[in-house]
């Protein structure tokens, strides 16, 4: 049985403009390799209404899983929650136990909950909450979309919540073997190597170090016997590789 599938959409006008640096996508890639969910599609987009509702909804059409980070905070520009909800043709307002939640933890730290806090707990009907430990706002699933937070600890906090919640498949396992040689001398060889293990996926990347050529041979699978196969043959064929 095929692994289920994923897309993460990362919103935000700081992303596009180079203002922040995006690493929520590369942390939640990791974290579903080793779940079991084939991640297929990573995509960056702004703080536009629309832009968002339309990226929602084929996104989340087009796969079995869709993660978003960024826009679910106070201010006036962030507009995912509203987005995604008009996204599923659901309603969205302040919801009790969000706003309990947001309420109590500013209680407990002797800060006025004030109006632009309350928006944190608009949450579209019907959805799940997702715990958010760090600072108490909770990120939403609605069906199969998942929305979380754009800071990168409370994001990782809320995955590290929300991945035990969903289906995964079979672990995807990887090893890479290094060479010292450009990666265009090798290109035939791998391409003949990959031919022959269709079910295990490899990949050459470059690299230069001390002006010295060199490409990191990658193999991957979910099948660890066809894995361990491919990298003998790899191993093999490169032999003065390490």
């Amino acid at each position: 049985m095929p692994n289920p599938t994923a897309a993460i959409l990362i919103i935000g006008d700081e992303i596009l403009t180079g203002r922040t640096r995006e690493g929520n996508a590369h942390f939640l890639a990791g974290e579903l390799a080793r779940a079991g969910i084939d991640l297929r599609q990573i995509r960056v987009i702004g703080d536009d209404h629309a832009t968002i509702t339309a990226a929602v909804r084929e996104l989340a059409g087009g796969h079995d899983q869709l993660f978003t980070s960024g826009g679910i905070g106070p201010t006036h520009d962030d507009i995912t929650a509203d987005a995604v909800a008009a996204a599923f043709g659901r309603a969205i307002d302040v919801r009790e136990d969000a706003r309990a939640i947001l309420a109590a933890h500013y209680a407990a730290r002797g800060v006025e909950f004030t109006p632009a806090r309350m928006r944190m707990a608009r949450i579209p009907e019907g959805a799940a909450l997702i715990d958010n430990p760090v600072s108490g706002a909770p990120g939403f699933s609605v069906e199969n979309c998942h929305v979380m937070a754009g800071v990168p600890n409370i994001f990782q906090a809320m995955v590290a919540g929300l991945l035990p919640r969903l289906t995964g498949g079979a672990p995807l396992e990887s090893r890479t073997w290094q060479l010292m040689v450009a990666e265009a001398a090798i290109a035939d060889q791998l391409g003949a190597l990959a031919s022959a293990h269709p079910e295990v996926s490899m990949g050459s990347y470059p690299f230069v170090t001390e002006g010295q050529y060199g490409t990191n041979l990658v193999a991957r699978a979910t099948d660890p016997a066809a894995l361990n196969a491919a990298f003998a043959a790899l191993q093999a064929a490169f032999p003065e590789g390490k």
